[in-house]
């Protein structure tokens, strides 16, 4: 999702906005097709919330990754620190979880 969200304020600046939602819609929609079978995957797993986290911290790592090299943002303290935020949730989203 990150690619198809945030692609399009590098690559299709020139494009009119509706070809710039087409186009991020076409790349979300294989995401999904991957997406949604791992929700259904994980859901005999985790939990409801330990999955949303887990999605969350993927899609951070993603990011960050995304901004850094693709995008060119300079990496910030504020990297650091929301990746310290991401851990506490983890932790204290998985901290009771009983092993299945």
């Amino acid at each position: 999702m990150t690619f198809a969200w945030y692609g399009h304020l590098k690559n299709l600046k020139s494009l009119p906005l509706y070809w710039a939602i087409l186009i991020s819609w076409g790349i979300a929609f294989f995401e999904y097709c991957l997406q949604v079978p791992a929700n259904r995957i994980g859901a005999g797993h985790m939990s409801l919330p330990q999955l949303k986290v887990s999605q969350e911290i993927i899609t951070m790592i993603v990011f960050s990754f995304f901004a850094v090299l693709y995008m060119k943002v300079p990496l910030t303290k504020n990297f650091f620190f929301a990746s310290l935020c991401l851990i506490f949730a983890a932790y204290f989203i998985f901290k009771d979880a009983a092993p299945k």
